[in-house]
């Protein structure tokens, strides 16, 4: 009988592709992190060209220039996650017998590939004008690579949690309860994080220049109203909402007896991470928009995000268990 030199498919866990899937998941807030860094310096056209940068690989001055150091970086960390996302799509596919999980797999390389398009059309793109905006369509480009971050983040985040063993070998039986509250907070946060994409690269961030109130005056309302006020009022009305929600569901996370350790020290976790950001949106507003300060806002932002679906996945983890592998 001849040998197949491909590797039987299994539910069982992999302990290599486990922590190949958890590197994935760390490498992705390098990538934002800098992407956060060199928006928040203005290094987006550092270069103008794509997808070399100054006609290289290794442009001249790079390391000695903060705007090039920021935009190659992020270049090349993008270059890097296109590769980790490809072997875990490979893996996932010649390993994995769980048909929605290597779904996951290819999903997250497609959105990796539409990232880099987009990433590169944004500089390409960017003296295109459109007719009665002030953006070029380059400009408009950033805001569909600014979301898209933020749903690649969380498939990445299912991935690394559905390959880890206690996934695979340990149920649960989360209540309805918790799992309503934490599909809400998630779609809350997308909405909240896809405001703040609009806010950053509409140059909102100091729409509304006083904190906590929106006048010198102590009013809660703004006096005069355009887009970007409204969005800089938007996204502090719905971090007011969230943190209602964010607080609600974990409560109901360290209540319900079916959480494990690691999901009531996510929530622990939540609560400092939300307090922390509310504190950096403030010194947004109070240091006029320091660069470091907008940078770790934005990191943070997504580390609530990861937290906030992690948990949400985690408490649907029996139903997406109780799906037959096909292999």
């Amino acid at each position: 009988m001849a040998l197949s030199s491909h590797p039987p498919r299994t539910a069982t866990h992999q302990p290599r592709l486990a922590v190949f899937a958890a590197f994935a998941s760390v490498w992705v807030f390098v990538l934002v992190a800098l992407g956060a860094f060199t928006t928040s310096i203005g290094a987006g056209m550092a270069f103008v060209d794509w997808p070399l940068s100054n006609g290289s690989v290794n442009p001249a001055g790079w390391l000695n220039d903060i705007a090039m150091f920021a935009e190659h970086s992020h270049r090349l960390s993008g270059a890097t996650m296109g590769l980790i996302a490809i072997a875990l799509a490979i893996w996932l596919h010649r390993t994995e017998s769980r048909a929605w999980l290597r779904r996951l797999g290819w999903l997250g390389l497609v959105i990796v590939g539409l990232q880099g398009v987009i990433g590169g059309q944004r500089v390409l793109l960017d003296a295109t004008h459109v007719p009665g905006f002030a953006m070029s369509l380059g400009q408009m480009l950033r805001v569909p690579h600014g979301v898209l971050a933020q749903l690649y983040i969380c498939i990445l985040i299912a991935i690394a949690a559905a390959c880890s063993k206690s996934w695979i070998e340990q149920p649960l039986a989360i209540s309805p309860r918790v799992r309503r509250t934490a599909l809400i907070c998630t779609a809350l946060l997308l909405v909240q994080l896809t405001i703040a994409v609009f806010i950053r690269h509409n140059n909102a961030g100091l729409a509304i220049p006083f904190f906590p109130y929106s006048t010198a005056q102590n009013a809660l309302l703004p006096p005069q109203w355009d887009f970007r006020v409204a969005l800089q009022f938007t996204h502090r009305s719905m971090a007011l909402v969230l943190t209602v929600a964010l607080a609600v569901l974990v409560i109901f996370v360290r209540r319900d007896r079916a959480s494990t350790l690691p999901m009531r020290a996510a929530a622990s976790a939540l609560i400092s991470l939300l307090a922390l950001q509310i504190f950096l949106g403030a010194q947004i507003i109070w240091t006029f928009r320091r660069s470091d300060v907008t940078t770790a806002h934005v990191i943070i932002g997504a580390l609530i995000l990861a937290t906030t679906f992690w948990l949400t996945w985690t408490a649907h983890r029996d139903t997406l268990q109780q799906r037959s592998p096909a292999p």
